[in-house]
């Protein structure tokens, strides 16, 4: 039972990671990163060959904008992956230092709900199901803007945004606490996201990025109530320490991602429809290896969900007995699950440690050679 659960878990890894990427303060550039949307799926389709469980990658626009989407899809197929979630890009314009789709001036608001239907359109073109929406807009000045008339603002373009929707396509509402804006951000937290979601209906859903809180935040708490209310969309999973530094998986604190992988495997939330999203800037270690060692960490802590015996902890749980209870999931985080999922890999046909088979695989030192000349893909920031 454990093994085809796993078997069967799905994580998406982003176009984004395989570029440059880095602080507020330098990007640093990497040998072999791709220079086209082409390449970057090329090296996502390389974390799946040796994981298994990474099918598809999510696009970001404009980032990855080509002249033929269908063509892009055809490519991804024919490297045995597929396109995933379609993300929306509404912060990197001048037009939108005061906002996206919350800018007092109707005609910015025009041209960033254009940008969102276009994503609709690539949608179509790709396959895609899901669309992810995340506005860095918000105000940082109090008396700047009307905080009501934002909101206002929001839900009309993304009530816009719902109508677009095919039958089978829905998006996924993202908040952030903070940044860029510093006084109030008009999607601030899960709260916010949920209520706007709830408005509009069940093609509308909440995205969990899990740096995107404040310290001492309890996640697991937010995926259980969103799981409850069946508005829990996925997640985008990444660690930070401080704030949203967009750390490998895992990183910061494994037992947190144990924790909510519980809560989600409980909730009967590990579902193809819940989306397992990376969502990582690999500033300075390589990418290709970032994005496997960061999936292999979701499968651990899934792996370590999977094995808490829930019959026992019910019972401890009725019987009132605190260091019980807690007893039993420490012992399943505490179980080491590598063996586990090395052996699950070779029955796959897989090599049984990702991370050493990419390693000698030689993938890293071809595209290194290959992919001199032209324009590194980055975010630009």
């Amino acid at each position: 039972m454990i093994k085809e659960s796993l078997r069967a878990q799905r994580i998406e890894t982003p176009s984004w990671a395989y570029g440059n990427s880095g602080t507020r303060f330098k990007v640093f550039a990497q040998r072999g990163v791709p220079r086209d949307p082409y390449e970057k799926i090329a090296d996502a389709a390389q974390v799946h060959a040796f994981t298994g469980v990474a099918p598809t990658v999510a696009l970001h626009i404009p980032w990855d904008k080509v002249d033929d989407y269908a063509d892009l899809a055809s490519h991804a197929a024919g490297l045995g992956v597929g396109i995933g979630a379609i993300n929306s890009n509404v912060f990197q314009d001048d037009d939108y230092k005061l906002g996206s789709v919350t800018h007092p001036d109707p005609k910015v608001r025009a041209k960033a709900l254009a940008h969102l239907l276009e994503c609709v359109d690539i949608m179509d073109a790709t396959g895609s199901d899901t669309l992810k929406l995340w506005f860095s807009d918000g105000t940082n000045y109090p008396g700047q803007d009307d905080i009501r008339a934002r909101q206002d603002r929001l839900a009309e373009a993304l009530a816009a945004v719902y109508q677009r929707l095919g039958d089978d396509q829905r998006f996924l509402l993202e908040y952030k606490l903070f940044e860029p804006a510093f006084y109030m951000t008009d999607l601030p937290d899960w709260g916010t996201a949920y209520a706007h979601c709830v408005k509009l209906g069940p093609k509308a859903q909440v995205v969990v990025d899990t740096g995107h809180h404040a310290p001492g935040t309890n996640i697991e708490f937010i995926v259980a109530f969103l799981l409850r209310e069946g508005k829990l969309g996925g997640f985008d999973f990444n660690s930070r320490f401080y704030a949203d530094d967009d750390l490998m998986v895992g990183a910061a604190d494994p037992f947190q991602l144990f924790r909510i992988m519980y809560e989600v495997i409980g909730g009967g939330g590990f579902t193809e429809r819940t989306a397992f999203m990376l969502d990582q800037c690999h500033n300075i270690e390589p990418k290709i290896a970032g994005q496997i060692r960061s999936v292999m960490n979701v499968q651990e802590a899934t792996a370590k969900a999977l094995l808490v015996d829930r019959e026992a902890l019910a019972a401890a749980q009725r019987a009132g007995d605190v260091l019980g209870a807690n007893a039993v999931l420490m012992d399943a985080y505490n179980t080491d699950v590598r063996p586990l999922l090395a052996e699950l890999r070779e029955e796959s046909g897989l090599a049984p440690d990702p991370m050493a088979a990419y390693a000698k695989s030689g993938y890293f030192e071809k595209i290194a050679a290959d992919r001199v000349g032209g324009a590194q893909a980055g975010w630009g920031a």
